[in-house]
């Protein structure tokens, strides 16, 4: 069985998380899904709307996923890959080159991201439409 492991903190969850989603499971058989917690976010200096167990009821929730974790610190990817025997580790393009030191362990694959959205956008959209 190939396992595939991504991260993010997917929240305001929108067609381009589910487009990530389908595409890392695509490449295996078995998904894990790494999202922060709350108080990591905390230390990413992140916030988001909804909490890590609605977060992570919302991602058990989509086919693609077989497996929700929590992420807590920078430095556990090594050990999670490790742990949860992965093969591959996948990412947005944005973090191009960012994850290489994982090839040590397994495949790390970057896949573009959805065009025309994201989190971020959607949070700039609400504030000018509410401003």
């Amino acid at each position: 069985m190939k396992k595939v492991l991504t991260y993010g903190t997917f929240d305001l969850l929108h067609w381009g998380h589910i487009n990530l989603l389908k595409r890392a499971k695509d490449l295996g058989d078995y998904l894990v899904v790494a999202i922060s917690t709350d108080e990591f976010n905390k230390i990413k200096n992140k916030k988001a709307y909804h909490s890590y167990e609605n977060r992570k009821m919302i991602l058990e929730a989509i086919r693609y996923v077989d497996e929700v974790i929590p992420e807590e610190h920078w430095e556990q990817k090594v050990d999670d890959v490790k742990n949860h025997e992965v093969d591959i580790f996948v990412m947005g393009d944005d973090w191009e080159g960012k994850f290489d030191f994982l090839k040590d362990h397994c495949e790390v694959v970057y896949l573009p991201r959805t065009a025309g959205i994201s989190t971020t956008k959607i949070k700039e959209e609400l504030l000018v439409s509410n401003g």
